[in-house]
């Protein structure tokens, strides 16, 4: 998976996308149909009609990351949906659609923030 970058946000562009678009096509998607900045520091991920091949777009500094990956069995659970063009993931949800799951898992564990202790035991207490 995409390691060591800094997402803005994930944006899953739903329906398929054909993947002999590079870079620039796939920026011009993002600018002119989803009226999307590029340029933001966010991901964008397409999938073809057969649902075995993604690409992830990606501007970093100075220039564009295109990642490409291609299931050499099996499908990616890609949602088909015409009414939202775009949605919106946390990069664990993505790790998920990469790794051949739903990105909405209803049984993953549940992030947990701001745990705090409620009981203080003392050092000299056994």
């Amino acid at each position: 998976m995409i390691t060591g970058i800094t997402v803005n946000q994930v944006y899953l562009v739903s329906g398929v996308t054909d993947m002999r678009k590079a870079t620039n096509g796939l920026s011009l998607i993002v600018s002119e149909q989803l009226e999307h900045n590029p340029f933001d520091g966010s991901v964008f991920v397409f999938c073809n009609r057969q649902r075995d091949k993604l690409k992830i777009l990606y501007w970093e500094r100075n220039g564009f990351w295109l990642y490409y990956r291609t299931l050499e069995k099996g499908k990616f659970q890609w949602p088909m949906e015409k009414e939202q063009p775009t949605l919106s993931l946390t990069l664990r949800e993505l790790q998920w659609l990469l790794d051949g799951l739903s990105c909405t898992q209803h049984h993953a564990h549940p992030e947990i923030h701001g745990l705090e202790t409620t009981k203080k035991v003392p050092l000299d207490a056994h």
